[in-house]
């Protein structure tokens, strides 16, 4: 793994949106795998920027979402497709039909999530994944557990993300308790990943990250076995490494 610290947050956001816009200047139909959360909001701001500047064209470029609640509407205030309308594909020139989040409100999830992978595999794979991590070290949806799931699949959310999750809701009981979420083993069939972290709360999940060991009680841990991942975080997030 490549390991980037930058001094803070809007360093943070700022070294990733160059590396994603590598990714696309040297492929203009990228495929993108994207990111929900507060982690990501500089980094989609950069993107913006860079758009209007008409430094990066989005015209060709197709976006898949990590995950997705599941019992809320996508046009719900928290849902993810809302966030992403509302944070990202609204202020730039990308044509919604070419983005693709998880259906929370699906008749048949299993046939949702089945549906989900296909869709994946016959764009041809994500170039680039994008992803947040917790305090925990779930990354998208999966949650420590003896157990991990390889394809997309609905989850049940442990009580600590559903307390961090809460400040996005008007109390903690609005927080849904399900969600859709892609599995480790379609992350890790990205040709390349960017995970991004900032924060004092995140530096425990980072310096298992870079432990040298894996477990599925941190389910970041298995990034380690990919070729080709880049870590950027901030000087908080990388306080306990080499501790």
């Amino acid at each position: 793994m490549k390991l980037i610290i930058e001094k803070d947050y809007k360093g943070i956001s700022k070294r990733a949106a160059k590396e994603i816009l590598k990714i696309i200047n040297n492929k203009e139909n990228s495929i993108l795998g994207l990111a929900t959360g507060s982690s990501p909001i500089g980094l989609y701001e950069e993107l913006i920027k860079l758009n209007k500047e008409n430094v990066v064209d989005f015209s060709k470029v197709t976006t898949i979402n990590l995950d997705e609640y599941i019992g809320i509407s996508s046009n719900h205030p928290q849902s993810y497709r809302y966030f992403m309308n509302n944070t990202l594909f609204n202020h730039i020139n990308i044509d919604k039909k070419n983005t693709y989040v998880p259906n929370g409100n699906a008749e048949d999830m299993k046939v949702e999530c089945i549906g989900y992978d296909k869709n994946i595999r016959d764009l041809g794979g994500i170039d680039v994944q994008l992803l947040g991590i917790g305090g925990n070290g779930h990354i998208a949806f999966n949650e420590p557990d003896e157990e991990l799931i390889l394809g997309t699949h609905v989850t049940g959310l442990t009580e600590s993300t559903i307390k961090a999750n809460s400040r996005f809701f008007d109390s903690v009981d609005e927080v849904p308790k399900n969600a859709i979420t892609m599995g480790l083993g379609e992350i890790m069939k990205a040709k390349s990943i960017i995970l991004i972290a900032s924060g004092e709360g995140k530096a425990e999940a980072i310096a298992k990250l870079f432990s040298g060991k894996i477990t599925t009680k941190s389910p970041a841990t298995l990034l380690a076995v990919h070729n080709d991942v880049t870590v950027i975080i901030d000087e908080q997030a990388a306080s306990l490494l080499n501790k």
